[in-house]
């Protein structure tokens, strides 16, 4: 018993190491999306601009139309830098961060997917809960986007006193669970899920879409 206790102990130092070590590789990213990518983007923009401005009438629909690409893609990378930077996910918060999630999976036009919120925002006492849980939704937006073929993603948040209960599910062609592989994408789900007392659910049929549910009760530091 004590062998398998000290190598419970093992594991789980060794998922967290692990863990932080990938936010920083993240958070790292989201900052070179954000100063650098996003600075030279800000630059191109302000230079269409001007563009624009001296340029012929013939040509002025075209350099308009690349001044809107530019914006578009300068929101895009500041969003997928808040999406990547804990700092920012623990300043937002849960549900705010959910939503730009859910925001930019629409924008991209890959998939239609919609946030729907019952009860009170709690704000977690744990702000690396609120990184994990929203890792865990990453994981399985982009499982979707890979592998599902789904057209809509819906995600529910249900806020009670006590625990944060969250559904999410696809509706594309799903996956016999007793077929698939327990891959790396499905394993890192449910080890993040453990490390922070959630309860995971993973269901999939074939051609009737995926649902994951997870019940998270708050806790203190």
């Amino acid at each position: 018993m004590k062998n398998a206790e000290q190598q419970r102990q093992f594991d789980e130092e060794l998922l967290i190491s692990q863990q932080e070590i990938q936010e920083e590789t993240l958070k790292h990213v989201g900052r070179e999306l954000h100063d650098n990518v996003g600075q030279l983007l800000s630059v191109a923009t302000m230079q269409m601009n001007v563009v624009a401005k001296i340029v012929n009438d013939d040509v002025k629909p075209k350099v308009a139309n690349a001044s809107e690409a530019l914006r578009e893609s300068l929101t895009e990378v500041r969003n997928l830098s808040k999406s990547l930077n804990s700092d920012i996910i623990a300043k937002l918060g849960f549900c705010a961060s959910v939503k730009n999630e859910i925001d930019r999976l629409n924008k991209s036009g890959l998939i239609e997917a919609s946030l729907e919120m019952v009860g009170e925002n709690e704000n977690f006492e744990n702000n690396k809960d609120e990184t994990i849980l929203f890792r865990i939704l990453q994981e399985f937006f982009s499982n979707t986007l890979k592998y599902a073929e789904a057209e809509h993603l819906k995600v529910y948040l249900n806020y009670s006193p006590k625990a944060l209960r969250i559904d999410v599910e696809d509706d594309g062609i799903g996956f016999d669970l007793k077929l698939v592989e327990q891959g790396s994408g499905m394993t890192n789900m449910k080890k993040r899920a453990e490390l922070i007392n959630a309860e995971f659910h993973l269901d999939s049929q074939l051609n009737k879409g995926t649902k994951l549910k997870l019940i998270y009760p708050y806790r203190d530091i």
